[in-house]
């Protein structure tokens, strides 16, 4: 084939998308990518928790590490490079274990920046914070110390590690973290014994509110999430649930009501376990009880645009 030939067939051959460009999103405004819609369970098909944010097709942050969160993230096309912080939400394993497999990444990638990770505090006695958490999970005498030069006062000619703890406990709202792209706030929330913390992400003019887990019994996130456009929470346990699944978890019912006094545009119900699996349709009608806005019942790999 002759060298003009050649080129003209090249100019008509569809441009390969640069890496960095969302595989599952849209290419402008605010998008929700569902890294992982599961629960942790080693029979539901999904991955644990774990949410990606992105903004005119740069990926802002990540929002939970559950395990295998960073294969998905690897599959949505997203650079580490443009991630401004990793939220934690709990340091759960189902929530937080994948965090090395991030920072590794981040190292590989060439990460020069300082990456910000923010996650609970002890909230209580019984619980180590996020710091510390950190500090086992990579320092000198953690479990991969091999990566401790992350952490200050090491300067290994990487990215630095910048970790803060939020508080778990009372009903303070936490806004410390703002920058040109992004707002954060975080609120404690009810979930057992287990120290948890809700966020709000205000990005592009547009409010994304990771609930999680939360049981509802201080009837804090309708207020937190007003005017919310995305209210993401866990649909864990069905509506016939009774028990010591109630002091974890909100019932849809519960949810219902949380969204509608969040005025939330949609209501995306992750966390998605074997309880309320082949349930969705009794989940949908106990929150349609109460909310009139979108319901949608999170997959991994979807990503939903406001």
């Amino acid at each position: 084939m002759k060298f003009k030939q050649l080129m003209l067939l090249c100019s008509l051959l569809p441009a390969a998308p640069a890496f960095a460009d969302s595989a599952h999103c849209g290419t402008e405004g605010i998008w929700i990518e569902i890294l992982g819609a599961g629960s942790g369970e080693l029979s539901d098909g999904q991955g644990p928790p774990s949410f990606l944010v992105w903004q005119d097709n740069v990926a802002r942050l990540i929002i939970d590490t559950g395990s295998g969160s960073s294969v998905g993230f690897d599959r949505s096309g997203a650079d580490i490079n443009d991630i401004e912080a990793i939220v934690l939400s709990q340091l759960h394993p189902d929530n937080s274990v994948d965090l090395p497999a991030y920072l590794s990444g981040a190292i590989a990638e060439g990460r020069t920046q300082t990456l910000t990770v923010l996650g609970p505090d002890n909230g209580s006695t019984r619980f180590i914070d996020t710091k510390t958490f950190v500090k086992r999970m990579i320092g000198n005498e953690g479990v991969f110390p091999q990566l401790a030069g992350l952490l200050p006062p090491s300067r290994n000619g990487s990215f630095r590690l910048k970790t803060t703890n939020v508080p778990a406990a009372g009903s303070r709202k936490w806004a410390r973290y703002r920058s040109p792209n992004v707002r954060l706030l975080a609120v404690p929330v009810q979930h057992g014994e287990i120290a948890t913390i809700a966020w709000r992400v205000e990005i592009g003019g547009r409010v994304i509110v990771f609930a999680g887990d939360f049981n509802n019994d201080k009837n804090i996130i309708g207020s937190f999430a007003a005017g919310a456009d995305a209210l993401v929470a866990s649909h864990s346990i069905a509506e016939v649930s009774r028990g010591t699944l109630r002091d974890a978890f909100a019932l849809p019912s519960e949810l219902g009501k949380v969204a509608a006094a969040a005025e939330a545009r949609m209501l995306i119900l992750a966390h998605r376990t074997n309880r309320t699996r082949g349930r969705e349709s009794l989940s949908r009608a106990a929150i349609e009880k109460s909310y009139s806005g979108s319901v949608l019942f999170a997959n991994d790999g979807e990503c939903w645009g406001l």
